[in-house]
């Protein structure tokens, strides 16, 4: 009997929109939360990039990453001020219009209404979906980020974020999970390089990185494994931990300790 099909391999890109993330002023978390939580449902982040808060930048950046990858999530610029610029952007990219949505002016006028704050003109900003985008929920501050495509547009917010990301999980099909060993040695990376380059040369399909660690007078090597094949995945850690005993080192699973 043939084996079963393996899972698909599904892809996203995320793009973090912001001149204060560029300038230093505000640290992102929200990338590493998104990576994490996209790899538990088998959506694998390919790529990142953090743009600045500039309309052409978005658009072009927006329509290249869009048609390379099956998901795209973007943070950032969907506020009430000036500088928000995300929606737009977007819509534009898109070739459609903006316009208030009726049931995003509906959710935003009863969050205000019973806070006591005042539906004002900047508020009403964040209630602009482009046409055709579906509203993302935010139960936190109420103002809905949106998707339009395979692009999901959220706050920046990284408490916000988070909540609009965990609501989209009946929305989102994902694949092949990546998954991912550690072997440790006190090895330095330069004496296996060259080795361990010829052992990525025989296994294309599973990405090995090496990562150098400092513990006082001790140093040593942690090698990387990252695959969707568990098989293949435990295979090429065992190439490893014997790579590591040919130079008279004893490898561990694992971080070092």
């Amino acid at each position: 009997m043939a084996d079963a099909a393996q899972p698909p391999v599904v892809t996203a890109c995320v793009l973090l929109i912001g001149d204060e993330i560029l300038s230093g002023r505000t640290r992102d978390s929200n990338l590493a939360y998104i990576a994490n939580h996209l790899n538990k449902i088998g959506i694998q982040v390919r790529e990142a990039r953090v743009i600045p808060d500039v309309e052409a930048t978005i658009v072009a950046v927006l329509n290249e990453v869009r048609a390379r990858y099956d998901y795209v999530f973007t943070t950032g610029g969907i506020g009430p001020t000036h500088d928000d610029i995300t929606a737009d952007a977007v819509a534009k990219a898109f070739g459609v219009g903006i316009d208030h949505h009726p049931e995003a002016v509906r959710i935003l006028g009863d969050h205000y209404k019973a806070t006591g704050g005042e539906f004002t003109a900047a508020r009403m900003r964040m209630a602009r979906l482009p046409e055709g985008a579906t509203m993302i929920e935010n139960p936190l501050s109420k103002a809905p980020g949106f998707q339009i495509g395979n692009v999901f547009v959220m706050a920046g917010v990284p408490m916000v974020m988070q909540v609009m990301l965990d609501s989209l999980s009946g929305r989102l099909k994902g694949g092949a999970t990546m998954r991912s060993l550690t072997v440790t040695g006190q090895i330095g990376e330069g004496t296996i390089a060259e080795k361990l380059g010829e052992l990525q040369a025989r296994h294309p399909d599973i990405g090995i990185g090496s990562y150098p660690y400092y513990r006082g007078k001790s140093f040593g090597t942690s090698i990387v494994m990252r695959g969707v094949d568990s098989s293949a995945l435990e295979r090429v850690a065992a190439d490893v931990a014997a790579l590591m005993r040919e130079f008279g080192v004893e490898p561990q699973t694992g971080d070092p300790a």
